[in-house]
């Protein structure tokens, strides 16, 4: 009989490519992988990687367990979610994957809110710019700044995330000409704002770029620059003035995305409840 939790240890390790990456993401050590995949190897009776020092590829029949064991571990995840689905309570827990910037200034003020009604309800809020896979159990749901694309998801739009320019007073003073830029890096030019922000930039310098949003308003509330920032952020600090150009930037959708089964459950009806109400209030206030 195959070990299900083998086949887990597998595909973690098939997806990150290496025993350490692996053992970090799981949270075990990595002789503990080690020997994971090494039971399922004897439980086959194949070799599935090969055992390299830094890395450990598949081989051509890892490569195809992997493939079919993926989909075991999707499988498994959708059997959770129905049993949850049935029978969860209004004491459950729920993990909810956001924007690091709607986390921290739209949904944890508010749980107290939610609290307050359904005290057995505990979220736990994952703010990550990475989107997290719902049919892999990285989250029950999540807000997304984009539709989604899970087979058999459902989503539905809750707001708007607006985006305005903003520099410090003094910032603000100098003419327009003597800007300087404070933005994403490189790898975050596609996302609608930053390649706004290109677009606006003639011939003017990018000063400083910070991979997340939280350091480029550090960067600009210290007079390094202008930068592109939601107006739940920007409106709110008091260091900064929002700027007028002659091109407003772009909004964003705002998506709240589950499984079937568990939007019909009640935990995860109330706390969808929550997280449309609060997010649609918080993003409406600032315009």
């Amino acid at each position: 009989m195959l070990d299900w939790q083998d086949l887990r240890f597998f595909v973690h390790l098939a997806r990150h490519g290496s025993l350490a990456a692996t053992a970090r993401q799981l949270g075990v050590d990595h002789a503990t992988v080690g020997r994971r995949v090494a039971s399922l190897e004897a439980a086959l009776g194949l070799r599935l990687i090969d055992r390299l020092p830094r890395s450990c590829p598949l081989t051509k029949d890892g490569i195809a367990i992997a493939a079919l064991a993926d989909q075991m571990e999707i499988a498994a995840h959708a059997v959770q979610r129905r049993a949850r689905g049935a029978t969860s309570p209004l004491s459950a827990v729920i993990r909810v994957s956001a924007p690091p910037a709607l986390a921290a200034l739209c949904i944890a003020p508010n749980v107290a809110e939610l609290r307050r009604v359904h005290p057995g309800l505990k979220i736990v809020l994952q703010a990550s710019s990475a989107l997290a896979a719902l049919d892999r159990g990285e989250a029950d749901i999540a807000v997304r700044l984009s539709r989604p694309k899970e087979k058999g998801a459902v989503a539905r739009r809750i707001g708007v995330m607006r985006f305005g320019i903003y520099a410090t007073a003094d910032y603000a003073a100098r003419p327009p000409h003597e800007w300087e830029f404070v933005a994403y890096d490189g790898a975050l030019d596609h996302v609608p704002q930053q390649a706004w922000l290109r677009r606006i930039l003639s011939g003017r310098s990018i000063a400083f770029e910070a991979s997340d949003l939280f350091g480029q308003l550090a960067a600009v509330t210290s007079g390094v620059g202008v930068a592109v920032l939601p107006t739940i952020m920007g409106d709110r600090e008091s260091a900064l003035v929002r700027l007028d150009v002659s091109s407003e930037p772009p909004k964003r959708d705002l998506w709240l995305i589950t499984y079937p089964d568990l939007r019909r459950s009640p935990a995860g009806r109330a706390v969808m409840s929550f997280l449309s109400d609060c997010i649609e209030r918080e993003t409406d206030t600032q315009r």
